[in-house]
This record gives structure tokens, C-alpha cells and sequence, in this order.
């Protein structure tokens, strides 16, 4: 789950991790007051997505407009609100379709020395959370490990005991972070990873994470995501969440109990286990094919789940055909089989479908299916689901 800048700056904020003062606004009357209130001669009006690249980003409808521009008054702050809020902004992370501006954030000035780039993920690998540090703030972190991953500093951190002060001190020596600045470095980091592990977080960014001419270290960007697995824990964290900000349909499987991803190709995905939904995307590529989602319907999926995995996929006006894998487990063939049956009746199968069931009751399953009249393929083994998937969506 993502949230907008605006949030985690709040949570930042209570958290003990440095942060500029700042108001949401969503209209151009409100952006004004909120650089009245800041009593700044400068400030930052910041378009509010879930999406980076806001400040080189465009407006569709006013391609002079950036995502994130500096103001010298009320008025100005006005102005900029208006030619954001309730219009498109088209960044390198959004794609041309872009993202809708709800809201802005007004947020005040500050005397910037250097930029910097900060962010805390989970290393998979080292089976802990890896802090990491860059001399290049304010520029993509993906272009920096492309280009000169040399410039990319570590430090692992257990998740119990936090960051230690001395790997504090190896990363201020590596940035060149020196005098009192580096007892404001050591709070920041400190602080962060300590964030990091008590919400349950995904990922945490800053960039840029500056230092004022003052010598203190600031947040001048919060990305937040949480692990969604955890937030049953946190449900004052899920008030925080947009779903202006998602796809209508992953809300949906979302609700429904189902992981949905929706891609850009023409043959929809209905399979149960992650594992097995990435092999069926990857086989549909091989023979020629594009998937057009990623949906794991789970172990123990049922008839009302089924259906509206039917329903979610057949809702993409680019689907030309369903490929149905199961491999039986703790959910049956036969069980699928019969939410196969139900689901037809009550969606109805406009495009082809291919069904390829394995393992638990799979005879039975079978059985189901050819004595249903419901208009299918069936498929034996995976590669033949494939190939008949991507010829008979070629077909329709």
C-alpha cells in the first residue's frame, strides 16, 4: 500500500525524522492560504500522486506546468494549484496515460547545501533490510545503479537492535558528511530505520534528502509503501490509503481476496499460486503471446472468488482470451471445475478459454467440465494450454 507525500512527511514527523512545514490543498484558494500560513517569501507547491518523477513531469492539458514548481507568493502558489489540481501529470513512472492531480502540497522553503538520496528496502538475499545512501539526490536511483553503481553505499541493519551509530559514521565518511552534521545524519538515519521496521514498511525513499546550509539533515520528499501482508497491524495506516490513487479492477480482487495485476497484453490469467501465475505469464510470452494480467486466485479459492476473477478479467476491453491453470492442492479440481460451471452461467464467456487442471481430483474436475456444455478447450500440460490460448486469441 502506498500513500502521498503529504502522509509520510506526517509520519516522518512523529517518527523524530526531520521534515519542512507544509500544508495539503486541493483547490487554488486553499494553496494560497497555505503559503500565506507557512509566512515564507518562498515556497514549494508539490502535485500529489503516487508516482515519482512529479518535478519533471508535464500536465497533459498544460505541458509548461511541472509537477512540482517553486512560488514567490499567494497568487503564484494560486496559479500553480489550478493548473495542477484536476488535471493529468505525465511522469516517468506514471506513462503516458498519467495520473489524475487531486491535491497539492504548499510546502515551505529551505537553503539547500547538498542533495542527497536515501532509501530502506528489504535485501531478500541478506534476509534483513538494507539501508542505502547516495551522493546523487534528486536524481533516479535506477539510473544511478545503472550508470554508476559505484556511487551506491550500503549498510544492513538488524531489524531489532536498528542502526548502529558506528555504520551511521561509515555512511557520513562515504557521503562526506562531516562536523556537527553528522549528529543530525545520526538521528535521521536512526529514526528511519526505526520507522521502517515499526510500520511494517515495503519500502521508504528520500529524494532528495538534503542538508541546509545550516548543516541539518531534511526530508525533501517522503516515499512511503507497506507491506500488505502486515496491515492487519496497523489499521490506522490503512485510513490512510487512496484508492483514487489504484486501479478500480485491483481494488476489486483486492476486496475479493484475489492478487491482480493488471498488464497490457490480450490474454487474461486466471491461476492459483503466485508461482505458478509467473510460469503461465512467462509460457504465454514464449509461444507468442501477451498476458494481460497477473491473478492468483490463492489455494483456497471458491465459487464467489472464481466468479469475480471471471468478471475482473473479462472487464479488460483488451481480453481475447482466458487461460484457466489450476493445479489442484488444498483447492480441488473439481471445486474449480464447478466454479468453472457457476461462473459461466452467471458472467458468461465472450472470449475463448482454455482450462488446464492438474493434481488433486483432477479426473473428477474433468468430468465436470465435459459434461457441463460450458464452451471451453481443454488443455493438456502447460505448453499445450499456451499454444492454444495464443492462437485461438488470434483468432477472435
Amino acid at each position: 500500500m502506498k500513500i502521498h507525500e503529504y502522509q509520510g512527511k506526517e509520519l516522518f514527523r512523529k517518527a523524530g525524522v526531520a521534515v519542512l512545514k507544509g500544508q495539503v490543498a486541493r483547490t487554488p484558494e486553499e494553496a494560497a492560504a497555505a503559503f500565506t500560513a507557512l509566512g515564507g517569501p518562498i515556497a514549494v507547491v508539490k502535485s500529489q500522486i503516487h508516482a515519482g518523477g512529479r518535478g519533471k513531469g508535464t500536465v497533459k492539458e498544460n505541458p509548461a506546468q511541472r509537477g512540482v514548481q517553486l512560488v514567490k507568493s499567494a497568487e503564484e502558489a494560486a496559479t500553480v494549484a489550478r493548473n495542477l489540481i484536476g488535471n493529468t501529470l505525465v511522469t516517468i513512472q506514471t506513462g503516458e496515460e498519467g495520473k489524475v492531480v487531486n491535491q497539492v502540497f504548499v510546502e515551505e522553503g529551505c537553503k539547500i547545501a547538498r542533495e542527497l538520496y536515501l532509501g530502506i528496502v528489504l535485501d531478500r538475499a541478506a534476509a534483513k533490510p538494507v539501508l542505502m545512501v547516495s551522493t546523487e539526490g534528486g536524481v533516479e536511483i535506477e539510473k544511478v545503479a545503472h550508470d554508476t553503481p559505484e556511487k551506491i553505499f550500503k549498510e544492513h541493519f538488524d531489524p531489532h537492535a536498528g542502526l548502529y551509530p558506528y555504520q551511521v559514521r561509515k555512511l557520513c565518511y562515504r557521503l562526506g558528511i562531516k562536523g556537527p552534521s553528522v549528529a543530525s545524519a545520526e538521528k535521521f538515519m536512526r529514526a528511519l530505520c526505526k520507522l521502517w521496521v515499526q510500520l511494517d514498511c515495503a519500502m521508504v525513499e528520500v529524494n532528495p534528502l538534503v542538508v541546509t546550509e545550516a548543516g541539518d539533515l531534511v526530508a525533501l520528499d517522503a516515499k512511503v509503501a507497506f507491506d500488505d501482508n502486515a496491515m492487519f497491524r496497523h489499521k490506522d495506516l490503512l485510513e490512510l490509503r487512496d484508492l483514487t490513487e489504484e486501479d478500480p479492477a485491483e481494488v476489486r480482487a483486492s476486496n475479493t481476496g484475489l492478487s491482480y495485476v493488471k498488464l497490457d497484453g490480450s490474454i487474461g490469467c486466471l491461476v492459483n499460486g503466485a508461482g505458478l501465475a509467473m510460469s503461465t505469464m512467462d509460457i504465454i510470452k514464449l509461444h507468442g503471446g501477451e498476458p494481460a494480467n497477473f491473478l492468483d486466485v490463492g489455494g483456497g479459492a471458491n465459487e464467489a472468488q472464481v466468479t469475480e476473477a471471471f468478471r475482473i478479467i473479462l472487464s479488460d476491453s483488451n481480453v481475447k482470451g482466458i487461460l484457466v491453470n489450476i493445479f489442484g492442492g488444498i483447492a480441488k479440481c473439481s471445486t474449480i471445475a464447478n466454479a468453472i460451471v457457476a461462473a459461466s452461467k452467471a458472467v458468461g464467456f465472450t472470449v475463448p478459454l482454455v482450462v488446464r487442471l492438474e493434481g488433486t481430483e483432477v479426473e473428477e474436475g474433468k468430468k465436470i467440465l465435459r459434461e457441463s456444455g460450458v464452451k471451453l478447450i481443454a488443455a493438456d500440460g502447460l505448453t499445450d494450454a499456451a499454444k492454444k490460448i495464443v492462437e485461438a486469441a488470434k483468432s477472435a
